[in-house]
């Protein structure tokens, strides 16, 4: 099991490097004060930190997390696709060309691919699946699971 505490270019993160990723994971827009005041530090202390944590890549984004029936997105569903083993990276890559598909990642288990997809109804997830999934080279079958109710969001994650 890896140690969170190092990363790939042997920089360290300590316990002060973890509490700022994730007051910013809680609330992007904190201010650099408020989290120099927690920390009992300076905020240019904090200003240094977080630049270096975004120049190792430990930090990628900065992002909002939305709540997709307020935006009219009545049917979110995780859709899982399995495909030819040769068509697998090709149709993960058209799979991010959708504007409506808001998650990708090849897997294991179930299924080879996973996407979540936002759309206003029922009706428009399956016109997508068939005429957006199916149609693609290699595509064997297609299982959507419409959510019904998150009960956990977050724009990224917590750590230990």
């Amino acid at each position: 099991m890896p140690d969170i505490n190092q990363r790939d270019d042997n920089t360290m993160i300590d316990e002060k490097d973890l509490t700022i990723i994730n007051m910013l994971r809680e609330n992007a827009r904190t201010p650099f004060t408020e989290i120099a005041s927690r920390l009992d530090v300076s905020e240019s202390t904090i200003r240094k930190r977080i630049k270096a944590l975004e120049k190792n890549g430990v930090i990628t984004q900065y992002t909002v997390v939305v709540d997709p029936i307020k935006l009219g997105y009545n049917s979110v569903s995780m859709v899982g696709i399995n495909v030819e083993s040769t068509h697998l990276l090709d149709v993960a890559m058209r799979m991010t060309e959708f504007p409506e598909v808001k998650f990708v990642a090849t897997s294991t288990g179930d299924h080879m691919i996973i996407t979540e997809i936002w759309l206003n109804d029922s009706k428009e997830l399956g016109r997508f699946i068939t005429e957006n999934i199916e149609t693609q080279e290699g595509v064997k079958n297609v299982s959507p699971t419409i959510i019904l109710e998150n009960w956990k969001v977050h724009s990224g994650y917590l750590l230990p």
